[in-house]
């Protein structure tokens, strides 16, 4: 893989810890879920640049 092109990072699951239930917007998840829809998409255009890679 070229060094300016990374395979993305998954982001990292929230703890329920990280979570204060008191219905904040937005909540710790709703973010988590904002950014693995972001990695999905750059996952897939990465994946396409980069069909020798493997894809899990």
């Amino acid at each position: 893989m070229p060094p300016g092109d990374p395979r993305p990072v998954k982001p990292i699951e929230p703890d329920a810890l990280d979570c204060c239930g008191e219905g904040c917007v937005p909540c710790i998840y709703d973010l988590y879920e904002a950014a693995l829809d972001r990695y999905k998409a750059a996952l897939a255009a990465w994946l396409e640049r980069h069909p020798e890679a493997p894809k899990d």
